[in-house]
């Protein structure tokens, strides 16, 4: 053991690899992990921890484990299936990384649900496929989703035969007698509840049942959707139980695991759920992470060119004035702490040299700048979400803030866009 080696405890190590302290525990009595006792504590060096991550594995053929420390291996055209995923995941991962930069579009046609300022849509986009619609009841929202895509944008509640109407004839309209080769929504999760061992009906639930519903009714060959790390834990995992059998009678069988933004040049450590079902007999991919957490793009590289940038509606630069207590009450706060301690998520400041934690507007409390005695701006924010500078939001700067923070990282929904065309073998 050199003993100028930098030793790691099992928490930091089950965080690096996104396992369960549990894991690396059975991973050490198997002896697959060297660990070192110090003060009656495990510790583990720098070279055990990547003897493990690079250990052939004895009961299957695999290349390894990957970032998240599972058991893969590999078949032709760069598809990497998982043997077994945390939390029983079965997921079918596919390489991106060698297409991120095509520029080769898609015959693929996209409809976004709940599609709030178009995240989805975006990152759909620029995966090369092609928008046909946005649905969503937030006023502002649907501004900026006309303002930034050709397609058309349908405002309404989903839940109303009226707003159904004309989206479904918006749609054909659009398709122009093609025929939809993905729908995509987040839904809110909201109102699920049980009795006994059943989830029961619950009014709050009808955007999910109606998201089903246009599903059933367009019939596309892909459904994605997208939701909050905390549906998987609701009711005992009972939610994503329903969810899946929901669409399985549908006839779509369903892949479903947790994606982390960073993993996709995004500058966040956001993480969300993501379930991808085809009703054609297709492999149901998610695209293989390509960054680690060493290579991850930072806030610093995402705004710092625009510390000294003058305040710019145009832009959405629009920037907090502070009182001089306030600003020097924000400089204060270390990075990755927030302002009101019973508020994690409310007035946080975002590290500076890693990627960024995840970007909300909770209610007024917006994320802290690392550097400067004020919250972020909403084009900071935007950068942050990964949205292109020249992608303009409406509405006064609370409103924006709301759309920035609810939207989907549009490189996320690139990676998870240029992992359906795979399935296709589109590219």
């Amino acid at each position: 053991m050199d003993t100028a080696e930098q030793f790691y405890s099992i928490t930091e190590i089950a965080c690096r690899l996104n396992l369960s302290q549990k894991t690396i525990r059975r991973h050490i009595a198997a002896g697959l992990l060297q660990s070192y006792r110090i003060g009656g504590v495990h510790r583990i060096t720098e070279t055990s921890f990547k003897n493990f991550l690079e250990k052939p594995a004895q009961d299957v053929p695999y290349a390894g484990f990957n970032l998240f420390g599972e058991k893969v291996y590999v078949e032709k055209g760069g598809i990497v299936k998982t043997k077994i995923r945390k939390n029983g995941d079965a997921v079918n991962w596919v390489e991106i990384n060698e297409i991120w930069k095509t520029n080769k579009k898609s015959k693929l046609t996209s409809v976004d649900l709940f599609c709030g300022a178009g995240g989805i849509s975006k990152g759909f986009e620029l995966a090369g496929l092609n928008g046909i619609c946005g649905l969503d009841w937030f006023d502002e929202a649907g501004r900026t989703y006309a303002r930034n895509f050709r397609h058309p944008f349908v405002y309404g509640d989903i839940s109303q035969e009226e707003t159904k109407r004309e989206f479904y004839a918006t749609v054909k309209k659009k398709l122009n007698g093609r025929k939809v080769n993905i729908v995509a929504g987040g839904f809110p999760c909201q109102g699920f509840s049980m009795s006994g061992n059943r989830v029961v009906d619950d009014p709050r639930n009808s955007l999910y049942k109606e998201m089903l519903e246009i599903v059933q009714k367009l019939g596309p060959d892909f459904v994605v959707c997208e939701n909050v790390v905390g549906l998987r834990n609701m009711l005992g995992g009972k939610i994503e139980q329903k969810i899946l059998a929901d669409y399985r009678e549908s006839g779509y069988e369903m892949n479903v695991t947790t994606l982390r933004a960073a993993d996709y040049s995004v500058p966040q450590k956001r993480d969300r759920v993501i379930f991808i079902g085809n009703r054609i007999g297709l492999t149901n991919f998610h695209p293989k992470p390509f960054l680690t957490e060493a290579d991850y793009v930072t806030t610093r590289e995402a705004i710092e060119d625009l510390m000294d940038h003058p305040e710019d509606e145009k832009f959405n630069h629009l920037i907090t004035k502070h009182k001089p207590e306030m600003e020097q009450r924000l400089l204060a706060i270390p990075e990755g702490k927030s302002l009101y301690p019973n508020y994690s998520d409310a007035w946080k400041k975002c590290p500076w040299n890693e990627a960024s934690c995840t970007i909300k507007e909770n209610h007024g409390g917006v994320n802290v700048h690392p550097k400067l005695g004020r919250v972020l701006t909403p084009r900071e924010m935007a950068r942050i979400q990964s949205f292109p500078d020249d992608f303009i939001f409406e509405g006064k700067k609370s409103k924006q803030l709301v759309q920035i923070g609810n939207a989907v990282p549009p490189l996320l929904a690139k990676a998870i866009g240029l992992a359906i065309r795979k399935s296709y073998g589109e590219i």
